[in-house]
């Protein structure tokens, strides 16, 4: 058995060689549907489709950040999209690392279910430089593109109420990220520990150099003008915010990522 498994590696290897192709990293993305966001005991979330929250957390939250006043979540169900909604910063897909760095090993990601994050201050004013997105959540958002949720979705909402005027400057957004990529950590690590054979989804991503083949690069302009926008590169989780490096902080200066990377969610515009 040891000597037939040892001919088939290297019947591989040779087949490989063969194609000219040398694989150098290999992404496995496990997705779990969501099937439904209650309020419960404990925040939570398992493999059978469910998320519970908890709204204790918020105030630890709050504590550890000068800057934000108030924190409210609220659940918005697909049939629930003509509501008002403050600024929208962002949406956030719920991924975590299993296994490896960003860009190799296990992700799990959760689909069926966004994270929103928006944003005001203590003096009624929207957190500026996103668009005047403020209002009824059906006339802001396109749903069911690349990077919002779908028409189908659950929505997380996550709405920060800063200290006077600070959502005008780069710490007062810098701290809404900040409160909510600890709230998403809580999520992140429960789906570490989910079973990958109960994935809904799976998909596999080889990064690989085919020798003799056209080398291509694609060239991604992100925000790096200062205040709200801009980008967190390589955070410690998929799509995440801690743990990352801010394209300002480094100089907006160019940087190469792997495919596997960018599929990983390693740039998090902001």
């Amino acid at each position: 058995m040891i000597q037939y498994k040892h001919n088939k590696i290297n019947l591989i290897k040779e087949m490989k060689a063969m194609n000219n192709e040398i694989e150098l990293r290999r992404l496995v993305i496990k997705a779990f549907h969501m099937k439904n966001v209650v309020f419960g005991d404990e925040n939570d979330v398992n493999v059978d489709g469910l998320i519970t929250i908890n709204k204790k957390v918020l105030h630890d939250l709050i504590s550890c950040e000068p800057l934000i006043d108030k924190i409210d979540v609220q659940i918005i169900r697909p049939e629930d999209h003509d509501r008002w909604t403050n600024a929208i910063m962002d949406f956030i897909p719920l991924s975590s690392k299993v296994l490896g760095k960003l860009g190799e090993g296990i992700t799990h990601t959760l689909t069926g279910v966004y994270v929103m994050l928006t944003g005001i201050d203590s003096n009624g004013l929207q957190v500026s430089r996103y668009g005047s997105s403020e209002g009824i959540l059906k006339d802001h958002v396109c749903f069911d593109k690349a990077g919002t949720p779908g028409s189908n979705d659950f929505i997380i909402s996550f709405d920060v109420t800063l200290a006077n005027d600070a959502g005008h400057s780069r710490p007062g957004p810098t701290a809404a990220y900040r409160a909510c990529d600890k709230f998403c950590q809580i999520f992140r690590d429960k789906m570490k520990k989910f079973n990958g054979n109960k994935c809904t989804e799976r998909h596999e991503y080889f990064d690989k150099i085919k020798p003799g083949e056209k080398r291509i690069a694609v060239v991604k302009q992100v925000p790096g003008q200062g205040a709200m926008f801009n980008t967190q590169i390589l955070s410690s989780e998929p799509s995440g915010y801690l743990g990352g490096r801010s394209i300002i902080d480094i100089g907006n200066v160019p940087i190469i990522l792997t495919p596997n990377e960018y599929r990983d969610g390693a740039i998090h515009a902001m």
